[in-house]
């Protein structure tokens, strides 16, 4: 049996079984803007640091926000959103300005 086989039959019983059942966004649609706002050539290095084990502070900050997002979903008390808004702002305000020092950086070198 080929590795695809093997690996269609494994996928297939974890299906049967309902494992993929109850996953976290199911039937939603992936947000990647925030990874195709990121230059190529950046994008290129953190995965490279990722396969190393290696997380920097942009890739924490998009895991923040991905998951203040996420409890958001969750929270109903308006005073409690609206906190959870803010923290999103703020985050996603340090991520941009981030990202565009690493741009201005890469125009002057």
């Amino acid at each position: 049996m080929s590795l695809e086989k093997a690996v269609e039959a494994i996928i297939r019983e974890a299906q049967e079984r309902g494992d993929f059942d109850n996953l976290k966004g199911r039937g939603k649609p992936i947000d990647l803007s925030a990874y195709f706002e990121t230059p190529e050539d950046v994008r290129m290095a953190y995965s490279m640091l990722k396969n190393a084990g290696m997380v920097s502070a942009e890739i924490d900050l998009l895991n923040e926000i991905a998951a203040l997002k996420e409890r958001l979903t969750t929270t109903y008390e308006e005073k409690d959103r609206s906190r959870i808004q803010k923290m999103i702002r703020e985050k996603q305000l340090q991520f941009n300005i981030m990202m565009e020092r690493q741009k201005r950086q890469r125009k002057e070198t």
